[in-house]
């Protein structure tokens, strides 16, 4: 049964009396449950319980912490069917996805607690001191990543799990030893109330303290610019349109006293690249793979690939025409929320509006019924590169076939890319090395380089970068998924002639949990003598 309230630490409350209720595109309708809005008193209660949290949490072991992260993953798999079910009516997702992007949480979970155990995520740095060193003798230095302090996670419409209360932005947060507050998202107030009360149980269970992690209501603008003006909090992350992130970058730059870094995944349209050969030795081959991938989540993912690029040839044409053909058979699919359906037919109505653009496939308008038919659009790369509105993303099934004359034109129009996440590429080893400089332009707009395979499809793990230079996110050196999305909220401190007793465990010279550190410029999980 759903209680409709806010997580503050380990209380649940409900003082206000605005609440909100989800609304289901599958049904047509609102579902049951009230959720009620945090009121000043609540959010005030959350932030002081992570600033009293704080001080607790960030002096807890690595091993502390990997058995809180997996007891989160086990008091998510003990919700069972009820998650899925109500995630379900909440987002339109089919329930096969969303018991794979159960799994993705709870193995992303699990992941940063290995890399907890192993420890060398921490940078853990030693110089000792050389006493005798002339001219002047050396300091014992040492270095260590520590946590930033509370941090404030916007759970996402796209991913109501992986990406959302318990998803990859709150499991690097908790890894990394900050204290937690999500602003749950309001399609998915009873999603989230049970992701919420698993992290809960967790934190009672294995002995964390009263506010690492909180869960708060609330419409979107108001208490996201709320969260974002509170000075306790160090770090947010958010993954959303490009409208709302760039609203709390201007707050946490500008309007705060002292700013603080925004992890916003905010838009990108994933170019890919189809290089003559491939084209035309698969054409039906790459369009069936383009054509899965547009629709693939009814096109809602951040990895939809949305611009197309080829030279212009026969075999273009025959791939233009077998894309087309591909699409028409694909069903409408329901949208995640209203707002969001809206949105993908007025934006699709203004890029048929562009000079240039022609209309090769658009499905019927099925927005009454919450549901997006796919649409492929086609434009010269000369109309492309004089319209910057082309850039901007159609959240959902929708795509644009970029005709280039040649070589020359394909670079150019590459060079005119905002950033992006992804760019892909499909080609024979010979034509890749022919076109070096292209995949030289396109490295330098994205943030993860995609070989003969679409975008869609992120995999977990510690080499993955998801991030890439604006607009995409607000910081191309970081990543929101895999296991380096920790160092988001973290920073470098040094302790210089510190006695050992008052050393982090990590940089004693015993080395009690055996992490790889650097002694003295060399890598070891030995003792210092």
């Amino acid at each position: 049964m759903l209680h409709g309230h806010n997580v503050i630490g380990f209380d649940t409350t409900k003082k206000g009396t605005e609440t909100y209720q989800s609304f289901s595109t599958l049904q047509g309708a609102t579902l049951p449950g009230s959720f009620h809005i945090a009121t000043d008193e609540e959010i005030e209660a959350a932030i002081a319980k992570a600033v009293a949290a704080f001080g607790i949490y960030s002096k807890t072991s690595f091993q502390q912490r990997a058995v809180f992260l997996e007891t989160i993953a086990e008091e998510i798999l003990q919700i069972g069917d009820t998650l899925l079910e109500r995630t379900h009516l909440e987002s339109g997702l089919p329930l096969a996805r969303l018991t794979g992007e159960r799994d993705r949480t709870m193995n992303q979970l699990k992941l940063f607690a290995a890399l907890l155990r192993e420890g060398s995520w921490a940078d853990a740095v030693i110089d000792t001191a050389l006493p005798d060193r002339k001219p002047l003798p050396r300091s014992d230095i040492r270095r260590l990543l520590q946590p930033v302090g509370p941090v404030v996670v916007f759970a996402a419409s796209n991913f109501p799990f992986a990406f959302s209360t318990a998803g990859g932005d709150t499991a690097s947060a908790l890894a990394s030893g900050c204290p937690v507050i999500v602003k749950a998202h309001s399609s998915h107030g009873g999603t989230n109330e049970l992701m919420a009360s698993a992290i809960q149980a967790a934190a009672k269970k294995t002995g964390m303290p009263d506010g690492v992690f909180s869960s708060l209501n609330g419409e979107g603008a108001t208490l996201g610019q709320r969260l974002a003006m509170e000075p306790a909090v160090k770090a947010i992350g958010f993954t959303g349109s490009y409208r709302a992130g760039m609203a709390l970058y201007a707050t946490v730059t500008q309007k705060r006293k002292e700013p603080i870094p925004l992890y916003a995944e905010m838009s990108s349209i994933n170019p890919v690249v189809l290089l003559p050969e491939t084209l035309a030795a698969k054409t039906n081959e790459t369009a069936a793979a383009i054509a899965a991938s547009m629709t693939l989540g009814v096109g809602q993912f951040c990895t939809n690939p949305g611009l197309l690029f080829v030279i212009k040839s026969q075999a273009a044409d025959t791939f233009a025409e077998s894309l087309v053909s591909a699409l028409s058979n694909a069903a409408a699919g329901t949208m995640l929320n209203q707002a969001i359906c809206t949105s993908y037919y007025k934006d699709r109505n203004k890029v048929k509006q562009v000079a240039g653009v022609k209309e090769l496939y658009s499905g019927n308008d099925e927005s009454t019924s919450y549901k997006a038919s796919p649409t492929l659009f086609a434009v010269s790369a000369t109309d492309f590169m004089v319209n910057p509105s082309l850039q901007d993303e159609v959240f959902g099934p929708c795509s644009m076939l970029v005709i280039c004359e040649d070589k020359t034109e394909l670079e150019a129009a590459l060079n005119s890319l905002h950033g992006q996440l992804t760019g892909s590429l499909f080609g024979t080893t010979e034509e890749l090395t022919a076109f070096t400089a292209t995949i030289d332009i396109l490295q330098q707009k994205v943030g993860r380089l995609i070989f003969n395979n679409v975008p869609t499809g992120v995999e977990v793990c510690h080499a993955m970068v998801h991030g890439g230079p604006f607009p995409s996110t607000t910081d191309a050196r970081t990543t929101s998924v895999g296991t380096e999305a920790i160092r988001r909220f973290v920073r470098p401190v040094c302790y210089q002639d510190c006695p050992q007793h008052l050393l982090p465990v990590y940089l004693q010279n015993a080395n009690e949990a055996g992490i790889m550190r650097k002694v003295n410029g060399v890598y070891t999980r030995d003792a210092i003598v």
